[in-house]
């Protein structure tokens, strides 16, 4: 743990937020230093997945040629959201430190629990509902993958 990173990852939200962009920064650390950086650019980008901590692990995977953040720790300016949290366990960091809470997120418009309401209901009772079909068929890629002897597991 290390303040200046910390430091940072607020920084970037902070200069985020006079550019134009949301309040969000996060930066990945390896071996006492920054390997990647990303801030809040869903209306810039148009992207609504172009969340800090999304856009810095895929900056720091890049620049590893990883997709696993294994021996990284990942400084974000706020809790990070369902997305993010799913991200985050993905890339594997040994440590994620954040500044803000979701709740102070929330306070100011950026409110995920109903994100959190809406993945514990039934698919089909979901705001957006969510409809099962071809099941069956879609199987056909998890048997290839099964059967592939070269795999990269992960």
């Amino acid at each position: 743990m290390d303040n200046s990173f910390m430091v940072r990852a607020i920084q970037l939200s902070v200069e985020n937020v006079n550019a134009g962009g949301g309040p969000f920064g996060a930066v990945v650390v390896k071996d006492g230093a920054i390997i990647a950086e990303g801030v809040n650019r869903v209306t810039a980008n148009h992207d609504p997945t172009a969340h800090a901590e999304i856009s810095a692990i895929r900056a720091a995977c890049a620049k590893l040629g990883a997709f696993e953040l294994k021996d990284c720790d990942l400084y974000t300016s706020c809790e990070p959201c369902p997305m993010c949290l799913g991200a985050i366990y993905w890339a594997r960091p040994a440590h994620v430190y954040f500044g803000s809470l979701a709740a102070d997120a929330a306070r100011v418009g950026f409110d995920d629990a109903f994100i959190y309401r809406e993945i514990a209901q039934p698919h089909a009772r979901r705001e957006i509902p969510m409809i099962q079909m071809m099941r069956d068929e879609a199987l056909a890629a998890f048997l290839a993958w099964e059967k592939k002897p070269n795999k990269i597991e992960y």
